[in-house]
């Protein structure tokens, strides 16, 4: 009976978190995935074909998570081939550990070059604030690219930068954030703001890897690139509505 109750207790203890995790974006909210629209990744999705480009640093390659098909670009890709099975889905995944902008961007150059992309997905500053880079550089490289890829009629979203109390205790942060924010905003493309949303999700008890146990946090971690995967596609999806009024 005692095994029972505590059984049972544990799973109603559960229920917030699961039910949270369950709702749309994991629970995201719906303020912060509010796109601007999205008019090629419309277009793509209208004609049947779609090409998206995913370029970053470390979170792009899936760092900390149990395995490579855990990371939010592999996760994003299957959640939109699960939801529309019909469509010629080509997702490309660029990125490496320790990337400024302009590396980025180069590798961005590169792919345009192989062939033609709808939607850019740029996670991009984390490196600059960590290493307390110049703010001038970031705005630059990212301001430049941007204009690039808009006058190819290409579509980009911007990915800010990830959650965290140790790296906020140990960088200013604030500074790159409000230049991303502000440099999308500038250029008509779109920001996905991750640091807000993973806040969000750590004060309501979502997800938070930095808090969970060490040996659950490669569990963790996979369980935030899911829910931010759900997120983005959110995000997606209201570009295109946007872009289809």
């Amino acid at each position: 009976m005692l095994r029972a109750l505590a059984l049972l207790t544990g799973l109603i203890l559960a229920l917030p978190a699961l039910a949270s995790t369950a709702a749309p974006g994991c629970g995201a909210p719906t303020e912060l995935l509010q796109s601007p629209p999205l008019r090629a990744t419309a277009t793509g999705i209208a004609t049947g074909r779609l090409a998206i480009l995913a370029v970053g640093s470390a979170s792009v390659t899936g760092a900390g998570v149990s395995n490579p098909a855990a990371a939010w670009p592999v996760r994003l890709e299957a959640l939109l081939r699960e939801r529309r099975p019909d469509l010629d889905l080509r997702f490309e995944v660029l990125g490496r550990r320790g990337a400024t902008a302009a590396e980025q961007w180069a590798m961005i150059e590169a792919a345009l070059r192989g062939g033609r992309y709808d939607l850019v997905i740029w996670q991009v500053g984390a490196t600059e604030a960590v290493r307390g880079l110049p703010m001038d550089d970031l705005v630059a490289a990212v301001g430049q690219g941007l204009e690039r890829l808009s006058a190819r009629g290409i579509d980009a979203v911007l990915m800010g930068l990830q959650f965290s109390r140790f790296l906020r205790a140990n960088a200013d942060v604030d500074p790159y954030r409000d230049a991303l924010r502000i440099t999308a905003a500038t250029a008509g493309a779109g920001y996905f703001p991750r640091y807000d949303i993973m806040r969000a999700w750590a004060e309501a008890g979502t997800v938070d890897v930095e808090r969970s146990p060490r040996d659950r946090r490669a569990a963790e971690a996979d369980r935030l690139n899911d829910c931010l995967a759900r997120a983005l596609a959110l995000f997606i999806r209201d570009g295109v509505e946007e872009a289809r009024r």
